[in-house]
């Protein structure tokens, strides 16, 4: 019998059909389909992907750092109760809807805007490097490098930031922040009270609507917090469809700062242990020097005295061994 020859025609579809085949293949080898949850989704894990790094808790999301180009400035948001599983902090409120959860900002700096959502030429934080550090059992370091970039204007500011997020018990999880800021020219900051490292609560947990605001000497609300010094600062209250559950975040600053701690408080959610608004004379950094600051955020459940939030105080204190 005559031998059949294949048409240039046929010959294409057929090697298209197998290559189909050998794709949909690798694509059935690949894509595992887990039973049950994998080892290495137990304890703290976080996963860098499109300019922001998100943390898990036991598979469980934590919070999320965003760094996106696009953004006024980076920030962490949610940052999620351990017992509620929804954030004590918000991403927009009003009446400040540019308040994102916890952030680092300032305005004025020379004479650029680098807090309020008022677009990206007035000035902005721009993340220029960003990676997972460390990251095993109960703790992961998250770093980023960052420039201060205003259009048609000299950068004021460069930083980088180190933070790790670490569980402490079943009651506290913790943010433990070290920023460097360095001048990249002669630096002034008026007074301002739009100033540093910041939190906006959630709405739940502040004043108007049933929260309570304290600070580590007692002191509540914002009669008995602003302009006080306290080495911490917080929101704590029974979070809203979680009936029973309380819950709260608070601002630790470490007595390395170059400040005295005394704190910004509004009672409608927002707080920042920054010296700025309470300032005689307008503050300065010469071009080519650094500052460095320490702060740690601790999310707790419970009050801040069933959460002891004076020993996470100390215990941030001690020395590393």
């Amino acid at each position: 019998m005559p031998r059949k020859t294949m048409s240039r025609r046929q010959a294409i579809q057929l090697s298209v059909s197998a290559g189909i085949a050998v794709a949909a293949g690798a694509r059935r080898s690949w894509a595992v389909d887990y039973t049950e949850p994998v080892p290495e989704a137990e304890d703290l894990t976080a996963y860098l992907r499109d300019a922001q790094v998100q943390v898990r808790w036991n598979n469980m999301p934590l919070t999320v750092y965003r760094a996106h180009p696009s953004q006024k400035y980076p920030y962490f948001y949610p940052l999620n109760g351990l017992a509620s599983g929804t954030s004590l902090t918000t991403e927009s409120a009003l009446p400040y809807p540019h308040h994102r959860g916890l952030w680092l900002g300032c305005d004025p700096v020379n004479g650029g805007n680098y807090w309020a959502d008022d677009g990206l030429k007035s000035g902005h934080i721009e993340s220029t490097a960003l990676e997972v550090g460390n990251a095993s059992g109960r703790s992961a370091e998250i770093l980023n490098r960052c420039r201060w970039v205003r259009e048609g204007a000299p950068s004021p500011f460069s930083d980088e930031r180190e933070f790790t997020v670490a569980i402490l018990n079943d009651r506290v999880w913790v943010i433990d922040a070290k920023i460097k800021l360095h001048a990249n020219e002669d630096v002034e900051i008026a007074k301002a009270k739009h100033s540093l490292f910041a939190i906006r609560a959630a709405s739940d947990i502040s004043c108007p609507y049933g929260g309570t605001l304290m600070n580590s000497e007692g002191g509540e609300g914002a009669k008995g917090t602003y302009g006080k010094e306290a080495t911490w600062c917080g929101f704590h209250g029974e979070r809203a469809g979680r009936p029973g559950v309380v819950e709260g975040i608070a601002v630790m600053t470490h007595p390395d700062n170059p400040w005295k701690p005394i704190w910004f408080t509004r009672d409608y959610g927002h707080l920042s242990p920054s010296p700025f608004n309470f300032l005689d004379a307008p503050w300065r950094l010469g071009n080519g020097e650094s500052i460095e600051l320490k702060y740690r955020v601790a999310l707790h459940v419970g009050t801040p005295k069933e959460a002891d939030l004076d020993g996470v105080y100390r215990l941030w204190l001690e020395p590393a061994t």
